[in-house]
């Protein structure tokens, strides 16, 4: 299978290349050629364990990988899953369940995704022996995943943007407190889109990408878009046969990647009704689905950290194959876009998606309400997803996080304070990060000084 920029003036990929590329050289984003049709597949995989499943859909994508080095890359990176069932299925009532994507090493659902990468990158280095620096930007839970699932692998150093006070302590913790000589976690004043901004600027710049041999961990790599696919197909085949029918997918999201993957899963051929977009009151995404707008406001930091993004990166995707797969259009939209801060779409199809956006007062109202009719506790980015939940239907939630990783906003709301082992060892450890401007010409810099010395 080839891959192919969604603004078609970039050569099509092999599936490795493309995964190395990260950011497409004319400034798009990696799709495939073609999405292939998953109708022939799904009764022999209904039965199988999360490995398995996830193994077999990328044997539809990773065509020019060899299959025993695709094995091994996937069961490596769902043993240190702590719940037998990787992804278990939660159900708080019938025709209500949760989708709990937290068990990982880091207990985000950017694990499912993260921890394959740095297995990918791995048996790329192996194959070529040519070292990687990754780069990405983190608005909470990406950079803890990304660089858990690099620690320790030979060739790799990995740094990471975040905004300083942009992120629960946690977080931050899970991504300075490694004690590993590879990780760069490096605190911006400003937000996640000023990060994003820079490496994108950083990815630009040909000549230094290809000399500092960089790649990127953002959503904006193939591969995170398709692993997170998995989880959608696994979910529904844990769903009763009489509740696959009508099924809505309900998605807390930021950056648009997590619901764009459970999009392209429906675009093969998974029989999903729709998808609920669940925002905070950064709610980019809810304008754009209730009124065909997009337009740029500015961040405000709330309880759901990793949702406080106005540029949802993965959008540009979804554009490619809302437009025809024309990238002519996508290039004049984003380029309006980028221009003016806004776009307006005159036909814009709504039909697969619902969206809803949740105040700090909506989110802990929710984790309230869950926990006192459920005895069920809520992550602040899973909470939104309770807001104006569609009412009829098969509802599955996707459970973003590990309640544990904000405590002070679950003590708000319910008078508890959760606590995880592997969060409660980091407060032991002495953080090492680094201060930056974000601005492309520091971060090329900082990684110039470190990866020469």
């Amino acid at each position: 299978m080839q891959y192919v920029s969604t603004r078609g003036q970039s050569d099509p990929l092999s599936f490795t290349k493309a995964v190395a590329t990260g950011l497409a050289p004319d400034g798009g984003l990696y799709v495939p050629m073609d999405l292939p049709d998953l109708r022939p597949f799904l009764k022999d995989w209904e039965g199988l364990g999360y490995a398995d499943l996830c193994e077999e859909f990328f044997k539809l994508f990773a065509t020019d990988l060899d299959p025993v080095v695709l094995k091994q890359c996937v069961r490596d990176a769902y043993l240190d899953f702590s719940h037998p069932d990787t992804a278990p299925l939660k159900t708080l009532e019938k025709g209500l369940h949760v989708l709990e994507l937290f068990h990982g090493p880091t207990l985000a659902f950017k694990d499912f995704a993260l921890q394959l990468l740095g297995n990918l990158y791995e048996a790329q280095i192996q194959r070529t022996g040519n070292p990687i620096n990754v780069l990405g930007a983190t608005s909470g839970d990406t950079g803890a995943a990304a660089i858990h699932g690099l620690l320790g692998k030979e060739g790799v150093n990995i740094f990471i943007l975040y905004p300083r006070g942009g992120v629960s302590a946690l977080q931050e913790r899970q991504m300075t407190c490694t004690r590993a000589d590879n990780v760069y976690a490096i605190g911006i004043d400003g937000t996640f889109d000023d990060a994003q901004n820079s490496i994108k600027e950083v990815f630009g710049d040909l000549e230094f990408r290809h000399s500092a041999h960089l790649s990127a961990v953002n959503s904006i790599n193939l591969a995170r878009v398709l692993a997170q696919c998995v989880y959608y197909i696994y979910a529904f085949f844990r769903l009763p046969e009489e509740e696959r029918e009508n099924l809505t997918f309900v998605v807390p999201t930021g950056n648009f990647g997590n619901v764009l993957a459970g999009w392209w899963t429906q675009k093969m051929g998974l029989p999903v009704k729709g998808f609920h977009i669940a925002t905070n009151q950064n709610d980019i995404l809810y304008r754009l689905f209730t009124t065909g707008k997009y337009e740029v406001h500015s961040v405000h930091p709330s309880s759901a950290p990793s949702m406080d993004i106005q540029i949802a990166s993965n959008f540009e995707r979804f554009l490619y194959f809302h437009e025809g797969q024309d990238p002519a259009r996508v290039r004049e939209i984003m380029s309006q876009f980028r221009d003016s801060g806004q776009y307006t779409f005159a036909d814009f199809n709504r039909d697969t998606f619902s969206a809803s956006r949740a105040t700090d007062a909506d989110i802990q109202a929710h984790i309230r309400d869950i926990h006192e009719q459920y005895g069920y506790v809520l992550d602040p980015h899973t909470a939104c997803g309770f807001q104006n939940l569609p009412e009829s239907g098969t509802r599955v939630v996707l459970g973003t996080a590990d309640p544990a990783k904000f405590p002070e906003t679950i003590e708000l709301s319910i008078g508890e304070h959760p606590k995880s082992p592997r969060l409660e060892e980091l407060k032991a450890i002495e953080p090492c990060s680094y201060v930056l401007e974000p601005d492309p010409e520091s971060v090329k810099k900082f990684i110039h000084e470190h990866i020469t010395s």
